[in-house]
């Protein structure tokens, strides 16, 4: 007997396809980490495994309270160790650095990515399941329709990997798109930044107007006389990540 209900306005699917689960978990695994955060447990899916995890320091973050209480009764070890909280809305929950992992409710799912970005210095792995829309957006290069503002802001501070897709039928309810995991691994080396806020700005503003050409986009950002410079001749999707990191040291 099911003992919770399915919140659509929580983008609740939640994963029942046990091969798909220890694939995600072996991903995990193949990483060294020692403090485990996991998003949006739900009913448990993959936490039954993490919890399994030895030698680990885990926490779960979850919204909804009715899974709370699911989760506290199913799995005794976890109690103590959920925040009873939106992902968006905690500060970063251990002291050193920490991994993240989940099934993100695809309603916020962006809104994570960027939660990940704020605590970058500390996640130097997440492994996240998304609509898969939105995971080949995170992984696309330039020059591809998916390429966009989450491709750039994640692909300057993590290497991205599409790790494989996940079909509908995996879930409880049934989502209406595929899905797909995706890696992120902290790059050693990133590409040098005028400042990250310049960063930010610039790429969303070029793609806000993505098919007009960037000297159009972006005309706000620099000085004329620069703005007749090639580069500024190509769109958006165009530009690599290292074009938008230097194009911030030109920026007003």
């Amino acid at each position: 007997m099911q003992e919770y209900t399915l919140k659509k306005s929580l983008g609740q699917h939640f994963l029942k396809d046990e091969n798909i689960c220890k694939k995600i978990v072996d991903a995990l695994q193949s990483h060294s980490f020692k403090q485990l955060l996991e998003v949006g447990p739900g009913a448990g899916a993959l936490t039954k495994y993490l919890l399994d995890i030895k030698d680990i320091d885990f926490k779960a973050v979850e919204l909804d309270e009715e899974k709370v209480i699911f989760l506290e009764k199913q799995f005794p070890a976890i109690k103590e160790r959920i925040i009873h909280k939106s992902v968006l809305d905690i500060d970063a929950p251990f002291e050193k650095d920490f991994t993240v992992i989940g099934n993100f409710p695809y309603n916020i799912s962006s809104q994570i990515l960027f939660k990940i970005l704020d605590w970058k210095e500390r996640v130097p792995l997440s492994i996240g399941m998304f609509q898969k829309e939105v995971a080949q957006r995170i992984a696309a290069k330039s020059g591809s329709k998916a390429y966009g503002i989450l491709s750039v802001l994640i692909q300057e501070f993590y290497d991205v990997t599409y790790l494989f897709d996940v079909p509908p039928e995996s879930f409880n309810p049934p989502p209406k798109v595929m899905s797909g995991v995706i890696q992120l691994i902290k790059k050693e080396n990133t590409f040098a930044l005028q400042s990250e806020r310049k960063f930010f700005v610039l790429v969303k503003t070029a793609f806000n107007q993505r098919r007009k050409m960037l000297r159009n986009a972006v005309k706000s950002l620099f000085d004329e006389s620069l703005l007749q410079d090639e580069i500024f001749n190509k769109r958006a999707e165009q530009l690599t990540v290292e074009d938008f990191a230097k194009l911030t040291f030109k920026m007003i």
